[in-house]
Protein backbone atom coordinates (compact mmCIF):
# COMPACT_ATOMS: atom_id res chain seq x y z
CA UNK A 1 0.00 0.00 0.00
CA UNK A 2 1.33 3.42 -0.95
CA UNK A 3 1.50 6.00 1.84
CA UNK A 4 -1.11 8.69 1.16
CA UNK A 5 -0.14 12.05 2.65
CA UNK A 6 -3.06 14.09 1.29
CA UNK A 7 -6.41 13.35 -0.32
CA UNK A 8 -9.60 15.23 -1.10
CA UNK A 9 -12.25 15.02 -3.85
CA UNK A 10 -9.86 16.41 -6.46
CA UNK A 11 -6.30 15.48 -5.52
CA UNK A 12 -4.21 12.79 -3.89
CA UNK A 13 -0.54 12.85 -2.93
CA UNK A 14 1.70 9.98 -1.91
CA UNK A 15 5.11 9.56 -0.33
CA UNK A 16 6.76 7.68 -3.19
CA UNK A 17 9.36 5.14 -2.09
CA UNK A 18 12.85 5.00 -3.59
CA UNK A 19 13.00 2.77 -6.66
CA UNK A 20 9.40 3.12 -7.81
CA UNK A 21 8.74 4.52 -11.29
CA UNK A 22 5.95 7.06 -11.68
CA UNK A 23 4.81 5.39 -14.91
CA UNK A 24 5.99 2.84 -17.45
CA UNK A 25 9.12 3.89 -19.30
CA UNK A 26 11.03 2.35 -22.25
CA UNK A 27 14.33 3.08 -20.47
CA UNK A 28 13.35 0.94 -17.45
CA UNK A 29 11.91 -2.23 -18.89
CA UNK A 30 12.94 -4.19 -15.79
CA UNK A 31 10.17 -2.57 -13.74
CA UNK A 32 6.77 -4.20 -13.39
CA UNK A 33 5.21 -1.85 -10.82
CA UNK A 34 4.44 1.83 -11.25
CA UNK A 35 3.04 4.50 -8.95
CA UNK A 36 0.13 5.28 -11.27
CA UNK A 37 -0.92 1.64 -11.46
CA UNK A 38 -0.49 0.95 -7.74
CA UNK A 39 -2.39 4.07 -6.68
CA UNK A 40 -5.18 3.42 -9.18
CA UNK A 41 -5.60 -0.11 -7.84
CA UNK A 42 -5.44 1.11 -4.24
CA UNK A 43 -8.10 3.81 -4.71
CA UNK A 44 -10.09 2.05 -7.44
CA UNK A 45 -10.16 5.17 -9.60
CA UNK A 46 -8.09 6.84 -12.31
CA UNK A 47 -5.27 9.17 -11.33
CA UNK A 48 -3.26 11.65 -13.42
CA UNK A 49 0.30 12.59 -12.38
CA UNK A 50 0.74 16.34 -11.98
CA UNK A 51 4.55 16.10 -12.13
CA UNK A 52 7.36 13.53 -12.13
CA UNK A 53 10.16 12.59 -9.78
CA UNK A 54 13.01 10.23 -10.58
CA UNK A 55 12.67 6.53 -9.96
CA UNK A 56 15.55 6.72 -7.46
CA UNK A 57 14.07 9.74 -5.64
CA UNK A 58 11.53 9.38 -2.84
CA UNK A 59 8.95 11.82 -1.56
CA UNK A 60 5.98 14.00 -2.49
CA UNK A 61 4.20 12.91 -5.68
CA UNK A 62 0.93 14.64 -6.55
CA UNK A 63 -1.93 13.29 -8.70
CA UNK A 64 -5.24 14.71 -9.89
CA UNK A 65 -8.46 12.75 -10.24
CA UNK A 66 -9.42 14.35 -13.56
CA UNK A 67 -7.72 15.98 -16.54
CA UNK A 68 -8.98 19.51 -15.92
CA UNK A 69 -7.60 19.62 -12.37
CA UNK A 70 -4.37 18.14 -13.68
CA UNK A 71 -4.15 20.85 -16.36
CA UNK A 72 -4.69 23.61 -13.79
CA UNK A 73 -1.88 22.30 -11.60
CA UNK A 74 0.56 21.79 -14.49
CA UNK A 75 -0.07 25.42 -15.43
CA UNK A 76 1.02 26.44 -11.93
CA UNK A 77 4.22 24.46 -12.47
CA UNK A 78 4.80 26.21 -15.79
CA UNK A 79 4.26 29.61 -14.16
CA UNK A 80 6.68 28.62 -11.35
CA UNK A 81 4.14 29.33 -8.60
CA UNK A 82 4.66 25.87 -7.09
CA UNK A 83 7.32 25.62 -4.39
CA UNK A 84 9.29 22.37 -4.25
CA UNK A 85 11.95 21.57 -1.65
CA UNK A 86 14.21 18.52 -1.71
CA UNK A 87 16.51 17.09 0.94
CA UNK A 88 19.76 15.35 0.04
CA UNK A 89 22.82 13.86 1.70
CA UNK A 90 25.86 14.71 -0.37
CA UNK A 91 29.64 14.35 -0.44
CA UNK A 92 31.74 17.07 1.19
CA UNK A 93 31.00 20.29 3.01
CA UNK A 94 28.87 22.73 1.03
CA UNK A 95 28.64 26.50 1.65
CA UNK A 96 25.86 27.73 3.93
CA UNK A 97 24.00 28.93 0.84
CA UNK A 98 24.66 28.67 -2.88
CA UNK A 99 22.83 29.56 -6.08
CA UNK A 100 23.73 27.26 -8.99
CA UNK A 101 23.12 28.73 -12.44
CA UNK A 102 24.35 26.14 -14.92
CA UNK A 103 22.55 25.23 -18.18
CA UNK A 104 21.82 21.58 -18.92
CA UNK A 105 21.43 19.66 -22.17
CA UNK A 106 18.26 17.82 -23.11
CA UNK A 107 18.53 14.39 -24.70
CA UNK A 108 18.10 16.01 -28.13
CA UNK A 109 21.11 18.25 -27.57
CA UNK A 110 19.21 21.46 -26.84
CA UNK A 111 20.80 23.53 -24.06
CA UNK A 112 18.34 24.84 -21.44
CA UNK A 113 18.86 27.29 -18.62
CA UNK A 114 18.76 25.67 -15.17
CA UNK A 115 18.96 27.12 -11.68
CA UNK A 116 18.97 25.49 -8.25
CA UNK A 117 19.22 27.12 -4.86
CA UNK A 118 20.81 25.09 -2.04
CA UNK A 119 21.10 25.65 1.69
CA UNK A 120 23.22 23.57 4.05
CA UNK A 121 21.24 22.30 7.03
CA UNK A 122 23.99 20.28 8.72
CA UNK A 123 27.44 18.74 8.23
CA UNK A 124 29.06 15.53 9.47
CA UNK A 125 32.37 13.64 9.26
CA UNK A 126 33.05 9.93 9.79
CA UNK A 127 36.36 8.08 10.17
CA UNK A 128 36.25 6.19 6.89
CA UNK A 129 39.04 6.97 4.38
CA UNK A 130 38.02 8.11 0.92
CA UNK A 131 40.67 8.38 -1.77
CA UNK A 132 43.53 10.55 -0.47
CA UNK A 133 41.46 11.72 2.50
CA UNK A 134 41.66 10.03 5.91
CA UNK A 135 37.95 10.62 6.60
CA UNK A 136 34.72 11.25 4.72
CA UNK A 137 32.71 14.47 4.99
CA UNK A 138 29.04 14.96 4.19
CA UNK A 139 26.39 17.67 4.13
CA UNK A 140 22.65 17.46 4.65
CA UNK A 141 21.13 20.05 2.35
CA UNK A 142 17.92 21.63 1.16
CA UNK A 143 17.68 22.03 -2.62
CA UNK A 144 15.10 24.22 -4.35
CA UNK A 145 14.90 23.81 -8.14
CA UNK A 146 13.99 27.11 -9.79
CA UNK A 147 13.67 25.41 -13.17
CA UNK A 148 12.52 21.84 -13.77
CA UNK A 149 15.06 20.03 -15.94
CA UNK A 150 15.56 16.28 -15.98
CA UNK A 151 17.89 15.16 -13.15
CA UNK A 152 18.54 18.85 -12.48
CA UNK A 153 19.43 18.63 -8.79
CA UNK A 154 21.57 15.54 -9.36
CA UNK A 155 23.48 17.15 -12.23
CA UNK A 156 23.89 20.50 -10.49
CA UNK A 157 25.31 18.91 -7.34
CA UNK A 158 27.70 16.82 -9.42
CA UNK A 159 28.71 20.00 -11.26
CA UNK A 160 29.83 21.67 -8.01
CA UNK A 161 31.65 18.44 -6.97
CA UNK A 162 29.19 17.60 -4.18
CA UNK A 163 27.32 14.64 -5.69
CA UNK A 164 24.43 12.90 -3.96
CA UNK A 165 25.36 9.71 -2.11
CA UNK A 166 24.08 6.69 -4.01
CA UNK A 167 23.61 8.56 -7.28
CA UNK A 168 24.52 6.71 -10.45
CA UNK A 169 25.74 7.86 -12.96
CA UNK A 170 26.15 11.40 -11.59
CA UNK A 171 27.62 10.42 -8.22
CA UNK A 172 30.99 9.52 -6.74
CA UNK A 173 32.03 5.91 -7.36
CA UNK A 174 34.33 5.86 -4.31
CA UNK A 175 31.60 7.06 -1.97
CA UNK A 176 28.95 4.81 -3.48
CA UNK A 177 31.30 1.84 -2.95
CA UNK A 178 31.87 2.84 0.69
CA UNK A 179 28.13 2.99 1.39
CA UNK A 180 27.53 -0.32 -0.34
CA UNK A 181 30.38 -2.20 1.36
CA UNK A 182 30.29 -0.59 4.83
CA UNK A 183 26.55 -0.04 5.23
CA UNK A 184 24.93 -2.31 2.59
CA UNK A 185 23.18 0.71 1.12
CA UNK A 186 22.84 1.68 -2.52
CA UNK A 187 19.83 3.99 -2.20
CA UNK A 188 20.18 7.44 -3.77
CA UNK A 189 19.80 9.88 -0.88
CA UNK A 190 17.53 12.44 -2.52
CA UNK A 191 14.05 13.06 -1.11
CA UNK A 192 11.23 15.32 -2.35
CA UNK A 193 10.45 16.76 1.06
CA UNK A 194 7.88 19.48 0.44
CA UNK A 195 5.49 20.92 -2.16
CA UNK A 196 3.39 24.07 -1.81
CA UNK A 197 0.72 25.01 -4.36
CA UNK A 198 -2.67 26.70 -4.73
CA UNK A 199 -5.62 24.30 -4.71
CA UNK A 200 -7.28 24.63 -8.15
CA UNK A 201 -10.80 24.47 -6.69
CA UNK A 202 -10.73 25.92 -3.16
CA UNK A 203 -7.86 28.34 -3.94
CA UNK A 204 -6.33 27.53 -0.56
CA UNK A 205 -2.55 27.35 -0.32
CA UNK A 206 -1.72 23.68 0.32
CA UNK A 207 1.51 22.41 1.89
CA UNK A 208 2.43 18.75 1.40
CA UNK A 209 5.31 17.18 3.33
CA UNK A 210 6.65 13.66 2.96
CA UNK A 211 8.64 12.16 5.80
CA UNK A 212 11.96 10.55 4.81
CA UNK A 213 11.99 6.90 3.83
CA UNK A 214 13.70 4.21 5.93
CA UNK A 215 17.05 4.15 4.09
CA UNK A 216 17.34 7.94 4.03
CA UNK A 217 16.65 8.00 7.76
CA UNK A 218 19.22 5.23 8.34
CA UNK A 219 21.91 7.18 6.49
CA UNK A 220 21.04 10.28 8.52
CA UNK A 221 21.47 8.30 11.74
CA UNK A 222 24.76 6.71 10.58
CA UNK A 223 26.19 10.17 10.02
CA UNK A 224 24.80 11.40 13.35
CA UNK A 225 23.95 14.86 12.09
CA UNK A 226 23.53 17.28 14.98
CA UNK A 227 19.91 18.14 14.27
CA UNK A 228 16.98 15.76 14.41
CA UNK A 229 15.75 14.87 10.93
CA UNK A 230 12.60 16.84 10.07
CA UNK A 231 9.44 14.77 10.47
CA UNK A 232 6.32 16.81 9.86
CA UNK A 233 2.77 16.00 8.76
CA UNK A 234 1.20 17.62 5.71
CA UNK A 235 -1.26 20.43 6.35
CA UNK A 236 -2.87 23.49 4.84
CA UNK A 237 -1.32 26.93 5.34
Amino acid sequence: MLEIIYQDDYLVAINKPHGLLVHQSPIARDADEFAIQLLRDQLLKKVYPVHRIDRKTSGVLLFAFDKEINKSLTEQLTLKTVEKIYHAIIRGYTPDELFIDYPLYKDNGVLQEAQTRIRTLDRAEINIPSGKHSSSRYSFIEAVPITGRMHQIRKHLAHIFHPIIGDRPHGCNKQNKIWLEKFEMNTMLLHAHKMVFTHPVTEERITLIANPQTEFRRAYEILAFGKEIPVICSDKN
